[in-house]
């Protein structure tokens, strides 16, 4: 299923990158190569990003 349509970011890509990565959503566009361009998928691309690490257990942030 597609999360952002304007930068066809699929669900099974968000996910990926959240259990590999730390960073909001937003930052994980970025390091997908986008820019969120209408802000509409947002809310529930945080709500994806926050189910992958859960399931996974991996911190939303690392601690320094």
């Amino acid at each position: 299923m597609y999360v952002c349509i304007c930068n066809a970011i699929t669900e099974t890509d968000l996910r990926k990158i959240a259990q590999a990565s730390a960073g909001t959503a937003e930052e994980l566009y970025l390091q997908l190569g986008h820019e969120p361009q209408c802000y509409q998928c947002i809310d529930n691309a945080e709500a994806i990003v926050g189910d992958a690490r859960a399931a996974a257990n991996v911190p939303a942030c690392i601690e320094t």
